[in-house]
């Protein structure tokens, strides 16, 4: 029996295994950590081995990519100063690996079988979570939250939010099916409990505000494209002037008194000083990548201990930019932001410009949940973690030639023969 290469790698004609791709891979992203590397070699066989079948229709021109795979690539060369060689090797190809898989999904589904594969993966993180998931105690602040079945009520709430989107994205913005419809709204409610059982601050926030973006993008698509600049510029305007009179008004400290929090974000300030302090040594390269939370290691080990952190793993500085500086150096998080700063750009412009952009939207929504999260959380830094799968699928969609609509010509103007009036004078009928 032979499978059409369509059914694997055709965008749009490949629904079925796309869906389910998308779908495991953000099982695997989940709790790759709980099923070992039999997970991870899963997710490669999901991708990778679609080049196979059409290489050219699946790679693409890497030239074309050279800026996306710019920190991956870097991240891999600081194996030679790492101060863990074999860390930054084993974690570098991770990675780039990682990138490539990401890059592969872009090309070979499109908009609606990523957010189909979003809900169905989602749904089954967040049920397997509710089904076998655990409290942890936070003796940092002394307060029990639901954690499911991860390491952290952060992650949890990460794709808790993630599930609220991507339901509002198939509702407002696709509206494809019944049966999908129902499944997103039920993904929906699911995600909406699971946010709030987590107690994350972080995810609620930004959340809610991504969910509000992507309904002012949605509503500008109304316009045309020069008014839309136009009110997205005064709106933008209108939102800063607003959060800063709300920061000076000491706004955000009653949002964090509404989440239990204190003003020091749980210990996080002081994590950021002493990731800023353990990055001037090696300001410009930094100490290799994924070298710096490594067992016996001092400061990795007194950090740990001061954060009670048993397990010694799976720690971080809270802030992408700051832990990229540290292990990466500014070259590092230059590159990095040069990948960031760009997607949202180019999915900004784009929602702006084109007259139907149901795509862009979307992608700007997913471009400006990971921006925020950037600030207090490492979404976009690791290997395996769906932040990282969705930057990179939505950077390469920008590398995309998108095929514009042709122009009518006005119709020419033909001459119409005129046929004479019968004559009826005189003749029977």
């Amino acid at each position: 029996m032979r499978v059409a290469k369509s059914s694997l790698i055709g965008p749009g004609e490949n629904a079925l295994y796309g869906t389910a791709a998308v779908a495991l891979s953000f099982f695997v992203f989940a709790y790759s950590a709980r099923f070992g590397q039999i997970s991870i070699l899963f997710y490669y066989g999901l991708w990778l081995p679609l080049a196979l079948v059409d290489y050219r229709r699946v790679l693409g021109n890497y030239v074309r990519y050279l800026w996306i795979f710019a920190f991956a690539i870097f991240a891999c060369l600081s194996v030679f100063w790492s101060a863990a060689p074999a860390q930054t090797a084993r974690t570098g190809i991770q990675y780039l690996s990682h990138v490539v898989c990401a890059l592969i999904a872009m090309r070979v589904i499109d908009l609606r079988t990523l957010i189909k594969g979003a809900i169905a993966g989602i749904g089954l993180v967040l049920v397997y979570s509710l089904l076998f998931g655990v409290y942890h105690y936070d003796p940092l602040d002394g307060s029990y939250s639901f954690v499911g079945a991860f390491a952290s009520k952060n992650q949890l709430g990460f794709y808790a939010s993630l599930g609220v989107y991507f339901a509002f994205a198939a509702v407002i913005l696709l509206a494809d099916g019944k049966l999908w419809l129902l499944a997103a709204a039920t993904v929906g409610l699911l995600s909406a409990y699971s946010l709030a059982a987590s107690q994350s601050a972080t995810s609620v926030l930004t959340g809610a505000v991504v969910v509000a973006l992507a309904m002012v993008a949605r509503g500008l698509q109304g316009l045309s494209p020069r008014r839309r600049k136009g009110l997205f510029l005064a709106v933008a305007a209108f939102a800063l002037v607003g959060v800063l009179a709300f920061v000076y008004g000491d706004g955000f400290s009653l949002i964090l008194g509404a989440f239990g929090k204190d003003a020091t974000l749980t210990g996080r300030t002081y994590l950021w000083q002493q990731g800023m302090e353990a990055a001037r040594p090696t300001p410009y390269f930094g100490v290799g990548y994924q070298a710096y939370w490594v067992q016996g290691f001092s400061e990795a080990e007194r950090l740990w201990e001061e954060f009670f952190i048993t397990t010694r793993t799976g720690f971080h500085f809270h802030n992408t930019f700051i832990e990229a500086t540290v292990e990466t150096g500014l070259v590092g998080v230059l590159l990095l932001m040069l990948v960031l700063l760009v997607t949202l750009a180019g999915h900004t412009w784009q929602m702006l410009s084109r007259a139907a952009g149901r795509e862009s939207v979307v992608l700007f929504g997913i471009s400006a949940l990971l921006a925020m999260r950037a600030f207090v959380e490492i979404d976009i830094l690791t290997p395996y973690h769906v932040g990282s799968f969705l930057l990179y699928f939505c950077a390469g969609r920008l590398t995309l030639r998108q095929v514009s609509q042709p122009r009518r010509r006005p119709a020419a103007l033909v001459p119409v023969p005129v046929r004479p009036a019968p004559a009826y004078g005189g003749v029977g009928r």
